[in-house]
């Protein structure tokens, strides 16, 4: 989980460039105080409740390649990814675009969230962060593979709210004074992102070996798994 907090506060600052606009233009600018705080973490909390609910979704995923004996080379075969992508965006030979999804299905959630933006009430804070976690960004897809690879519905869950936690000091900070954080400092941390993206490869590449070290590199397999539960559920 400490590797999805690095990714997120990292990454924040890839967000604000992608995501400061709406958070710009959220309903929170004439307020004041302890309401304006609050709108600032309903929205945010909208975001983070996506990003929970996808952990959710493909740490399912993640359990099912586990329980089919797969997900420790799903683990290792992701980490290696990550390093690639890494590896490659270092020499030039690929730059992140932030991805593509289906015209129609993005262009629903733009109009959507663009109708609530356009209420400019405090009530639509929440729809707002949550439609905000549907779009498109290069950072989410990475911590997805991240949850695939916990292997648990939970722990992938829970995996994404550490990411979604990590962007909580930059998205606040911007909305809060918005430009307050300038274009070179931006740049500065975002030149930090590869190296938070190596460590979670590195990470999981540890993890998928089933070296014995707890936490980092724990000895778990499937089969084992159900020989466990086998005999704890003997009548």
């Amino acid at each position: 989980m400490i590797g999805a907090l690095i990714l997120g506060f990292l990454g924040s600052f890839h967000c604000i460039g992608m995501c400061g606009p709406i958070a710009l233009t959220l309903p929170v600018q004439h307020l004041e105080g302890v309401k304006k705080l609050a709108g600032i973490l309903l929205y945010n909390a909208g975001r983070i409740t996506t990003y929970a609910l996808l952990g959710m979704i493909f740490g399912w995923v993640g359990r099912q390649l586990y329980l089919g004996g797969l997900q420790q080379w799903l683990s290792i075969s992701i980490g290696i990814l990550l390093l690639l992508i890494v590896l490659l965006q270092y020499t030039g030979v690929y730059r992140s675009k932030g991805g593509h999804l289906p015209g129609i299905y993005l262009s629903k959630i733009k109009s959507a969230l663009g109708a609530l933006l356009r209420q400019q009430r405090f009530s639509t804070l929440y729809g707002i962060g949550v439609l905000n976690g549907l779009l498109p960004c290069g950072l989410v897809y990475l911590a997805i593979a991240g949850a695939v690879a916990t292997g648990a519905t939970w722990k992938g869950s829970l995996f994404m709210a550490a990411f979604g936690a990590g962007t909580l000091p930059a998205m606040m900070t911007v909305t809060w004074f918005s430009h307050l954080v300038s274009i070179g400092v931006r740049n500065r941390i975002r030149a930090l992102i590869p190296f938070a993206v190596g460590i979670m490869g590195v990470l999981l590449i540890l993890r998928g070996l089933n070296l014995g070290i707890p936490y980092i590199s724990p000895v778990m397999s499937a089969h084992s798994e159900k020989v466990v539960e086998r005999c704890c559920h003997k009548p």
